[in-house]
């Protein structure tokens, strides 16, 4: 009996040639993150739902809550939630594991979460994050947050994503501003205000005037979140809106030096934006959203900042400055819709044919010595005719195909089937071209608007 499979949307699925190209990514991620010296860890994938749910008003609305089908009938409200990210799992490690650490604490993350939204264009309800958070007991010194923005860059640069722009703001400058012209309802404003690219100026206008804030105060909101500039004249700016704040001097000070740093190092790259705020309540200082320069309508791709009180233990505090790649989120533009691929579906760069059933363990002997070597090595699955051995590699992309003594000296031989020559071969020193070792990637042409 048949049963019909039905897809479940928000979840991504590749074939085998974008399997490759996904790992390709996860590698380089991981790579430029330890050459930056940060270290791996891996948390569980369920949290209390009472903590997550308390990180920001929209929080509670995306927990997949878990709950074991056979719970006693009393058991009605579920304690456990899949993490929505990263940040709040890490916070509860560094609580949990504060006397084993050495700070400030250097960690790298890359694993699934798991978010109830609707299904839509880059969204999906099991997702791939990489995060990269610093985080130290007490206090957390500034430059952090510039070394961050320089962490993402070095990403990027080594990905085909073409040009971008990491585009950062300082939750200070926002709070600050709106305190100096007498908001009190910081947060709530934040929120509002985080809405612009979803709703434009005149949405965020109304639901402004509609908590409460004065036409004046939205006036001075808009102004604020307009202010967009690629080196520190963002400062001057602020400054000729009139509004006097320490805690607004204190972020426009560091937002500055972060944008500073970025000049320095990763010319081109970092915008500063005071309409960035991200919208869950624990960020405090510094926010970070990457957008790809040819298609900014896609959204922030990689975001984050800094936080201060995320992490307690009620003698101490862990402040720490993180940043998220969408990776999901990222491969459903450079994958699913541009092509993004590999050179081939299997990471085998040699298939060792068999000349009969009787020698199959000599081919074997032939594909372990290999692998010993480090070269992906394939026997062939069927003592077939050599023609339909070769087809069967080059079904799969394999590029090269060894044929157990096929020489006139009873020499082993190789078979590059794309060139079609065929030369004699030492198992101890013959090696594929370094091209072949690994898939590479695909990158399909892209036609820029």
């Amino acid at each position: 009996m048949s049963t019909k499979v039905t897809p479940i949307s928000g979840f991504q699925e590749w074939l085998p040639r974008e399997r490759i190209a996904e790992q390709h990514v996860l590698d380089t991620i991981r790579e430029v993150f330890e050459l930056h010296g940060f270290a791996s860890i891996s948390t569980r994938s369920v949290e209390p739902v009472d903590r997550l749910s308390s990180q920001g008003e929209d929080a509670d609305k995306e927990i997949y809550a878990v709950r074991r089908l056979a719970a006693p009938a009393d058991d009605k409200e579920p304690t456990l939630g899949l993490h929505f990210d990263m940040t709040v799992p890490f916070a509860r490690y560094v609580l949990e594991n504060a006397g084993k650490l050495t700070f400030p604490f250097r960690r790298y993350q890359i694993q699934q979460a798991w978010r109830g939204e609707r299904p839509q264009r880059g969204r999906y309800r099991e997702f791939i994050q990489a995060d990269v958070d610093i985080i130290d007991a007490n206090e957390l010194p500034g430059h952090y947050e510039a070394e961050l923005l320089l962490v993402i860059a070095d990403v990027f640069s080594r990905l085909p994503v073409g040009d971008y722009t990491i585009h950062v703001n300082n939750r200070k400058i926002c709070q600050g501003f709106y305190t100096g012209i007498g908001i009190d309802d910081v947060i709530g404003t934040l929120r509002i205000v985080d809405k612009l690219d979803k709703i434009g100026e005149d949405g965020v206008a109304k639901m402004l005037l509609a908590a409460g804030r004065t036409q004046e105060q939205v006036d001075q909101c808009l102004a604020l979140a307009r202010i967009r500039t690629t080196d520190s004249s963002f400062v001057e700016q602020v400054r000729a809106l009139g509004v006097e704040n320490d805690v607004l001097d204190e972020g426009l000070t560091h937002l500055k030096s972060v944008i500073d740093t970025a000049h320095e190092h990763a010319p081109g790259v970092a915008v500063a934006d005071l309409r960035i705020a991200r919208g869950l309540d624990y960020y405090t200082g510094t926010v970070y959203e990457t957008m790809l320069e040819r298609d900014p309508g896609y959204g922030s791709v990689c975001s984050g900042g800094r936080y201060d009180a995320l992490a307690s233990d009620g003698k101490r505090t862990f402040p720490g400055v993180g940043i998220s790649i969408g990776v999901s989120r990222l491969l459903g533009l450079l994958i699913g819709e541009e092509g993004l691929t590999a050179s081939r579906e299997t990471p085998t760069a040699v298939l060792v044919a068999v000349n009969d059933e009787e020698s199959r363990a000599g081919s074997v002997r032939i594909a372990t010595a290999l692998r010993q070597r480090g070269i992906r090595t394939l026997v062939s699955p069927k003592a077939a005719k050599f023609g339909k051995q070769i087809q069967f590699a080059d079904r799969r992309g394999i590029p090269c195909v060894w044929f157990p003594g096929a020489g006139a000296d009873g020499q082993d031989q190789v078979k590059d089937i794309r060139s079609g020559e065929q030369v004699d071969a030492d198992l101890t020193s013959w090696a594929p071209p370094q091209g072949d070792l690994v898939p590479s990637l695909v990158v399909p042409d892209r036609v820029d608007d």
